[in-house]
């Protein structure tokens, strides 16, 4: 208001003397807060923005010029606002993002329900969560079932079911059922607060281009100051050197990295995308070969039947019957998947009993007195089961149980580990984003591993690993291609993972480990954030360079024009703060990036 008063004296009285005294009480009001910030820097060794910015207005106010100064200080004010504001967006998108904190629990008592803060809630008590509610703490699912709104912790769009032995984590919505909760963890040792905590770490980290900008910051300034010291000399034109030392405010260049950087960290987070460190994210642009851990990474870590394979006379349905008949009695992976299929089936298990165990080898029942067995094939030859062939042949189909009834084979049942949704296209999608190399490690055996493989274009499979083999493996392709990094469950692939240049632990939500063990995390499952990964480093790096040629080109130009006296200091300011918006509008890009992969979600693909 005082400087929009000064503006108004200066055209309505004729004496300057009036429009002077408005002017100088706006340059005061407007500029000390800027001088103040200057002196606190320099105080600091910290030659910025804020000291040429308060030059050039304590410049133009010893001139005289009191209009100048003050629409300069006030123009530069606007600036640093907008660039708080803007630069700071993208921080409140990933606050939002993880900023659920329910302020009230219902506590479960014996004598009801009460009303309790979230944050006195302890570990092994029950709380009920109701629909629409947001969950208090991470913990199990005692009792109900419900479908709960998960975006917020892992970025999937769609809803999950979930009911009694369901892991459940704060800060996610209850959507339709009442839900009985033993809490886990509560308060700050939830998942929700650790993502939180470990994305601000994060937006706080620099890469190595944003340091090459710190470094050189301190030689900037001096270098400024000279040069519109030499054109005063020259000139004796205050204007111009006000006019150089407002455009040479690297607003621009020092927001070039950051704003993108956190951008992208804002766009990771919504989909579920955990990065630890900024400079990771450049480490990913560059990298050239990936490992990928098989069980519960490119799989499920589950079985399923995918082949029935019955001897002469034998119906599928009758092998089926006698296998999920003795394997309802074992615990067994392959077991369960058997019994699995059988219901999916609606076959009915036989009543086998008296049914023994032999730990990796198979298992032993009798059926109306007559013996029936489930296991391996060297099992069934030692029980006197009688063989076609003592190939190969159930070894390259992979996991195979073979059943046999009184020393006859009834037949086999073919078993492969489910692969995850996305796996067949993942390794197509990181070739589009420029990795060379894909490889499959795993301690399983080699027709396993193959069985897995054949859905897959890998570049190589290397199978009955060790952890510390893997760890090999991964040094050896480190040293024939380049930067490698590792895919795994963040636990028990901790040698390779640490061996890697990049590690990436996926369906980290709710396991402070796997949170902790890698440079990154997956909160969920999703595979389709492994490209989407690299896409957005190489994305990040561009827009980068993108913002730093853009920047550093106005400051050279606009310096030039200062110099020669044809920008006025008030435009100057006025083509400073566009500067400074173009720079973030482009990074600002970046927030948008993965809004197909969440409009697949929601379609159901």
């Amino acid at each position: 208001m005082l400087l929009l008063a000064a503006l108004i004296a200066s055209r309505l009285f004729a004496h300057p003397f009036h429009a002077d005294i408005v002017a100088i009480a706006a340059a005061v009001v407007l500029g000390l807060p800027l001088v103040a910030t200057a002196m606190r820097d320099l105080a600091l060794s910290r030659p910025n923005l804020n000291v040429m910015a308060a030059l050039g207005i304590g410049a133009a106010f010893a001139a005289g010029e009191h209009l100048t100064a003050a629409a300069v200080a006030f123009f530069v004010q606007i600036s640093n606002m907008i660039e708080d504001r803007s630069a700071s967006g993208a921080r409140r998108s990933i606050e939002a993002l993880i900023r659920l904190r329910p302020a009230s629990a219902r506590r479960i008592t014996p004598s009801g329900e009460e009303a309790v803060e979230a944050a006195a809630l302890s570990v092994g008590e029950r709380i009920r969560v109701r629909p629409g509610e947001l969950v208090p703490g991470d913990g199990i699912i005692v009792a109900g079932r419900s479908t709960l709104n998960e975006a917020t912790i892992t970025g999937e769009s769609l809803p999950v079911e979930k009911g009694e032995g369901d892991s459940i984590f704060a800060g996610t919505v209850n959507v339709t059922g009442v839900l009985d909760v033993e809490i886990g963890r509560a308060g700050q040792d939830t998942t929700l607060e650790q993502v939180r905590s470990l994305i601000l770490e994060a937006e706080a980290t620099r890469t190595p281009v944003m340091r090459l900008v710190d470094r050189y910051a301190g030689w900037y300034t001096p270098l400024v100051l000279i040069l519109a010291s030499i054109v005063l000399f020259f000139t004796r034109d205050m204007d111009r050197t006000v006019a150089m030392l407002v455009v040479a405010c690297p607003c621009a260049i020092l927001l070039s990295g950051p704003t993108a950087a956190v951008a992208a960290l804002s766009a990771a987070a919504r989909l579920g995308i955990l990065i630890k460190n900024i400079a990771d994210l450049e480490i990913a642009g560059r990298i050239k070969a990936v490992v990928f851990d098989k069980t519960g990474t490119i799989t499920r870590g589950r079985l399923h039947v995918v082949g029935l394979q019955p001897a002469d006379g034998v119906t599928e349905d009758e092998l089926l019957r006698f296998a999920a008949g003795i394997e309802a009695h074992s615990n067994h992976p392959a077991a369960q998947a058997i019994v699995r299929a059988a219901r999916e089936r609606e076959i009915h298990p036989a009543d086998i009993r008296n049914c023994e165990e032999e730990p990796g080898r198979g298992v032993r029942g009798v059926l109306s007195g007559n013996t029936v067995l489930a296991g391996r094939r060297e099992f069934l030859i030692d029980a006197g089961v009688k063989m076609a062939s003592e190939s190969d042949e159930d070894d390259r189909q992979g996991s195979v149980v073979l059943i046999a009834k009184n020393g006859n084979l009834l037949g086999r049942v073919v078993l492969e580990d489910e692969l995850r949704p996305g796996a067949s296209e993942v390794v197509g999608q990181l070739r589009d984003e420029g990795v060379s190399h894909c490889v499959m490690l795993t301690g399983d055996r080699r027709p396993v591993a193959e069985a897995v493989a054949r859905h897959l274009t890998f570049t190589d499979v290397v199978a009955e690993l060790l952890p510390g083999q893997k760890m090999d493996a991964v040094k050896r392709l480190r040293a024939d291609e380049g930067l490698v990094a590792a895919v795994g469950d963040g636990i028990n692939d901790a040698p390779a993972l640490a061996e890697a240049d990049l590690s990436i632990a996926m369906g980290a939500a709710g396991s402070e480990a796997a949170i902790h063990a890698a440079r990154m995390a997956l909160l969920n499952n999703e595979l389709n954030r492994i490209p989407f990964l690299f896409h957005l480093a190489r994305r990040l790096t561009s827009v980068v360079r993108q913002n730093l040629v853009f920047s550093s080109v106005y400051v050279v130009g606009m310096l030039a024009l200062s110099a020669t006296g044809i920008i006025h200091p008030v435009v100057a300011v006025l083509l400073h703060t566009a500067s400074t918006f173009i720079v973030i509008v482009n990074s600002a890009r970046l927030v948008r990036e993965g809004e197909d992969l969440e409009d697949l979600e929601v379609s159901g693909h």
